[in-house]
């Protein structure tokens, strides 16, 4: 945040040709591809829902909590002073501020609230407006929301955790979940000796007298662990289990959940991830004995959608952070927004954004749709994983192009760019990495062979609008049907299906400059291997004047 009257004019130089810091902005109302995807594949409410929070979200005050919320990260209290257990985590309070934040409008509750009416579209659009200022938080928020399909598999379970989940209190006090307003939920699913492999878990669950469980195991990643509850797996003679493991007991005990420690992570510095032991952890089951994993597999979809949603809002911040700096700063006699090349690179790193939130809003208006739409279940199916796997992919290297539009100054932690450049591979990583999102899509292609014309449906929709996109979707119409070798040509196919998605989409909704620059780097021959390589005859000036459409 900018300080009040700082000096310019020192000893041995003036402070001049500096930007200075992003003022306040609204973060609606500016991104016309959102407001356009939003207007499109949304109902009329979605957009008035949003505009509250963009005004939140580009305010100066939020980007200095951010900052705060990572420069004093979580803390273990594993014991009291006295020496006795209690497994606590404590947050800076500007990290309980972006809960709240996000909690009292809903955030977490509004895809099942409005469910089949646009909720979904709400709840990642406002997830990629909430990513910008700051990241760390949305994990627990997007755990709470994703708990909900799990809960509803143990209908009882649900009566009693389903209110407190979606209230929209934010409530964080260490207190049984039954004394409070409001409770989040966390997930502790993997182990050390398997990772993604989670039928590889060794958490074993034995019956207790009173009708619930007892598990002891390790979890090698707990997130949020101070979440009321953690949905969990652990092994019961039927085999992989869900479970639903609250922080306290029934009889208003500590749960034995004792933290380890906590992960010194790259980035998401501001969320607390801890290695957790359960020591006859006492539990819930949720879903069928030995059906853990199918339990939780609409519980997975929901979180990477938005694990694929905030690399989106990531790369949209760090272009916004390159386009005021550019504005703002001159460089060999003239402004650096006016220069050819620089334009160039600010233009594709525009047209990369565009895409990435039309693909988003497309994916989550299937899950809105899919209620009453086996088609837009079918194509959420597949698309869902695409999505994951191509913005998690393109957020690393777009961040850091906006940092080199920066220069110097991008590159020091005072600047907001380091920081999403390293929460960047996170949402790969989380909730399966590259490659196991790939053989998931061949998985629903081979047992779920009705998904491949769902995708293929909403890819051909464009179909004799632009060659290049007409000739992408032949290619990739011959390499869904090649059998031979799918798994070392995985990578290839879903970067084949995220290329045509998108360029589809911009060719059907988007301006004309947009969509054509699009296909001709993405799809034609013209492209170069890095952003800043916009072919000739691309309306770079149109592509600008929508980018970013701040004063």
């Amino acid at each position: 945040m900018a300080e009040r009257n700082a000096i310019d004019r020192l000893p041995t130089h003036d402070v001049e040709n500096q930007p200075g810091e992003l003022p306040d902005y609204d973060a609606w109302s500016t991104d016309a591809p959102l407001r356009a995807a939003v207007t499109e594949l949304a109902p009329a409410w979605v957009a008035d829902y949003l505009a509250g929070i963009g005004v939140e979200t580009g305010r100066a005050h939020w980007f200095e909590q951010g900052f705060l919320a990572n420069r004093n990260p979580p803390e273990l209290a594993a014991f009291d002073r006295f020496g006795r257990r209690i497994d606590e985590v404590r947050y800076h309070p500007a990290y309980h501020a972006f809960m709240d934040l996000a909690i009292s409008r809903g955030v977490h509750a509004v895809a099942w609230e409005r469910a089949g009416e646009g909720g979904h579209a709400a709840h990642v659009a406002a997830l990629y407006l909430l990513t910008q200022p700051e990241q760390g938080f949305l994990c627990p928020i997007v755990m709470t929301h994703s708990s909900i399909p799990a809960l509803r598999m143990a209908p009882e379970v649900a009566r009693e955790w389903e209110p407190r989940v979606l209230s929209h209190v934010y409530d964080p006090r260490s207190l049984p979940a039954g004394g409070k307003t409001g409770a989040t939920i966390g997930m502790a699913m993997t182990e050390k000796q398997g990772g993604s492999d989670v039928r590889a878990n060794t958490t074993r669950a034995t019956p207790a007298t009173d009708g619930g469980y007892e598990l002891v195991g390790h979890k090698w990643f707990c997130s949020a662990p101070m979440s009321d509850a953690f949905l969990t797996l652990g092994q019961l003679d039927g085999g992989l289990t869900c479970f639903l493991v609250p922080r306290w007991r029934p009889d208003g005990a500590r749960n034995r959940v004792f933290i380890q420690r906590l992960k010194d992570k790259c980035g998401n510095r501001s969320n607390a991830s801890g290695e957790i032991e359960y020591h006859g952890a006492w539990a819930e089951r949720v879903g069928g004995s030995g059906r853990g994993v199918r339990t939780i597999i609409e519980m997975v979809q929901q979180t990477r959608l938005d694990a694929a949603t905030a690399p989106v809002g990531m790369m949209r911040q760090a272009l916004v952070q390159a386009l005021h700096h550019c504005r703002h700063r001159r460089a060999f006699g003239e402004q650096l927004i006016d220069q050819p090349l620089m334009r160039t690179v600010l233009a594709d790193l525009a047209v990369e954004v565009e895409a990435c939130t039309w693909f988003a809003l497309r994916v989550a208006s299937a899950f809105d749709r899919g209620h009453d739409d086996l088609q837009e279940r079918l194509f959420a199916r597949i698309a869902t994983a695409v999505l994951k796997y191509w913005t998690n992919k393109r957020a690393p290297q777009l961040i850091y192009e906006a940092m080199e539009c920066l220069g110097g100054g991008g590159y020091v932690e005072e600047s907001l760019l380091p920081r999403l450049y390293r929460e960047a591979p996170v949402n790969s990583i989380w909730e399966g990495s590259g490659n196991v999102i790939c053989l998931d899509v061949l998985r629903a292609m081979e047992r779920e062979p009705e998904t491949v014309p769902a995708v293929l449906r909403e890819a051909e929709a464009a179909r004799g609008s632009d060659r290049r996109l007409d000739a992408t979707l032949d290619r990739l119409r011959g390499e869904l049907t090649a059998g031979e070798d799918a798994q070392s040509r995985a990578r290839r196919l879903v970067e084949r299906l995220a290329t045509a998605l998108q360029a589809s989409l911009l060719v059907r909704h988007a301006p004309a400059a947009v969509a054509d620059a699009y296909c001709a780097t993405r799809l034609g021959a013209d492209g170069g291997f890095n952003y800043g390589t916009l072919p000739p005859g691309c309306d770079v000036d149109a592509i600008l004047s929508r980018a970013w459409q701040a004063d």
